[in-house]
């Protein structure tokens, strides 16, 4: 009987891992380097790591209300610094340096982490492309920091290349559809509208799916 090529699940620690690597890397940027644009986005290099701190916070939160409805986010109030910026929850202290800046990363993430690792996996959450589990949500919190470090890598002048098992995970959690021929680092960029797939055209438009595995 042939093996089954059920690809594992994506797990706390996965998430863990991921958030851990992007602070490491984030930590050797230069103190002048902040102001610089992320990638191809039109946030700064703060704002960036800000809306990523803000996605880990919102997505724990989501897992940790019970009384949130089906349809709808927790009502926190979200709020833009400049017109063009990100609408954000989650603000850093400027006053407290880039080393601040990653610390609010790192206490967002942690909070997803814990709520990912207690919340029983019948526990479904509002998500704007549909209700997911504990799983799914650390899928997409991995997702978030691996292609939004990539974006800051871009804008920082750092090397960024995560770890290949866990592409392949998200990938197979969230993008079904998506090439398993392929290396997972750039195809997960393909996925993501980020970059090129030799054979794939370059996605202008992308989504996730979010809803639990039969």
């Amino acid at each position: 009987m042939p093996e089954s090529t059920s690809p594992s699940p994506v797990t706390a620690d996965d998430l863990d891992q991921a958030v851990r690597l992007a602070v490491g890397l984030l930590s050797q940027a230069p103190a002048a380097a902040w102001d610089a644009k992320a990638g191809s986005l039109e946030w700064d290099c703060w704002e960036t790591v800000e809306h990523l701190s803000d996605d880990l916070f919102s997505y724990a939160a989501q897992l940790g209300s019970r009384t949130t409805p089906a349809d709808g986010h927790v009502p926190f109030a979200w709020e833009r610094r400049r017109p063009a910026g990100p609408a954000n929850a989650i603000h850093a202290d400027r006053e407290a340096g880039p080393a601040g800046l990653t610390q609010v990363l790192e206490a967002s993430g942690a909070l997803l982490v814990a709520m990912v690792r207690t919340t029983p996996p019948e526990v479904r959450a509002h998500h704007i492309f549909g209700a997911s589990d504990a799983e799914g949500f650390a899928a997409m919190g991995i997702v978030e920091t691996l292609v939004h470090t990539h974006d800051l890598a871009e804008g920082l002048g750092l090397a960024w290349t995560p770890p290949a098992g866990m592409c392949s995970r998200v990938l197979a959690r969230l993008f079904p559809d998506a090439p398993r021929a392929t290396d997972p680092w750039p195809t997960l960029l393909w996925a993501t509208g980020r970059a090129e797939l030799p054979g794939h055209p370059r996605l202008t438009t992308w989504r996730w799916y979010g809803a639990p595995r039969s």
